[in-house]
């Protein structure tokens, strides 16, 4: 019976392709045992049980680049979650290990290389973080969502696979009115479907808080994903408009909410671009503009230069995204070419591609 462990999180972009990936492996083989570990005090500390799944937390933190001082601590954080990591697969035994990205990834692919474990990268971005590119050395596979990445990796080491998501968002075209019922908005109505991430994204709620009235005054109405720190002033300004505005700080049926939406305004994480593809959802891309080593730029230039979405600047979204917003759902030829081009671009068998190249690595 194979046993695999599988790291990483810290936001919805690295859990829920880890949980895909888990659900894959079982759909094979639903014998094999599946371990999560993750950063003590993050998302996927309540989502993976969620999903199912056991986990193990690590006292591993980010190193935050905006003041150095705060980052004392890391390294006694990074010598103690190796040693627990050391200590998690010496009790486990996994026959092969996953990471996804995010600061759990670290430890527990750098333990497993210590002890002989064959592991797998999951690379969601195209761009690659600094992590991913020292983990790279000693990986025996290397899946990605891009072309191009013989930039940051081995050729030889490379499959290229795309991201995996949640499987009910693969069908999501035959649930508009039951999407409808449940954010309990006008059947006739155009939606836009505006998502930050799983925090929530400040810039974007800005825009849309600032140019509410514009949208539904054109005649559209809302499905708003805000995050925990901008729900209650969201759910303010929704107040007035009747029924067309749906607040929530994090909408866990994203198949609905995909189903329902017209047009996207989202973040340019791997997770919700890939979402994005396979949704085949014409969209206005923000990314953010502190991500790592600029990725989300890069990830939507992806989409861009295939005339697949269109990208509004962070710096400019106060001033232009509603525009951009209202300008693309009132122009239905537009709509159709990046619905058709950002459909090319979709990978709906990533995770079982990936599930697949684990068990390769299983002894």
């Amino acid at each position: 019976m194979p046993k695999v462990i599988i790291s990483g999180g810290g936001t919805g972009g690295h859990i829920y392709p880890a949980i895909a990936i888990a659900n894959a492996l079982k759909e094979i083989n639903p014998a094999i045992e599946v371990l999560f570990v993750g950063a003590e005090g993050k998302m996927e500390m309540e989502k993976v049980p969620k999903a199912g799944y056991e986990i193990i937390g690590l006292p591993i933190a980010g190193i935050n680049r905006s003041n150095l001082l705060a980052n004392i601590s890391f390294p006694k954080k990074l010598l103690t979650s190796l040693s627990e990591a050391r200590g998690i697969i010496k009790d486990f035994k996994p026959d092969v290990a996953v990471g996804v990205g995010g600061y759990a990834s670290g430890p527990v692919l750098l333990a497993a290389s210590m002890m002989g474990i064959p592991y797998l990268i999951q690379e969601q971005n195209s761009y690659a973080g600094v992590t991913n590119k020292f983990l790279s050395k000693s990986a025996d596979k290397i899946c990605v969502a891009y072309p191009n990445m013989e930039q940051f990796f081995k050729r030889e080491k490379i499959k290229m696979t795309g991201n995996p998501v949640r499987k009910d968002i693969l069908e999501v075209s035959s649930k508009r009115q039951k999407a409808i019922e449940h954010f309990g908005l006008f059947s006739g109505r155009k939606t836009v479907l505006v998502i930050g991430g799983s925090q929530g994204a400040k810039t974007i709620n800005e825009a849309i808080d600032a140019g509410l009235t514009n949208l539904v005054g054109a005649g559209y109405q809302v499905v708003w994903q805000t995050g925990k720190l901008y729900v209650d002033r969201a759910k303010k300004a929704a107040e007035v408009f009747d029924g067309q505005v749906f607040v929530s700080d994090f909408i866990y049926e994203m198949d609905l909410a995909y189903s329902i939406a017209d047009v996207v305004v989202s973040r340019a994480g791997a997770l919700s671009v890939s979402e994005l593809c396979l949704t085949a959802k014409p969209s206005i891309l923000v990314p953010l503009p502190t991500a790592a080593e600029d990725h989300q730029t890069m990830n939507a230039m992806s989409l861009v230069n295939n005339n697949a979405a269109i990208l509004v600047k962070d710096v400019s979204a106060r001033e232009e995204l509603v525009k951009a917003t209202i300008a693309l759902l009132q122009n239905a030829e537009k709509q159709a070419i990046l619905s058709k081009n950002i459909f090319q671009l979709a990978k709906p068998e990533a995770a079982r591609e990936i599930a697949e190249e684990v068990l390769k690595l299983v002894k």
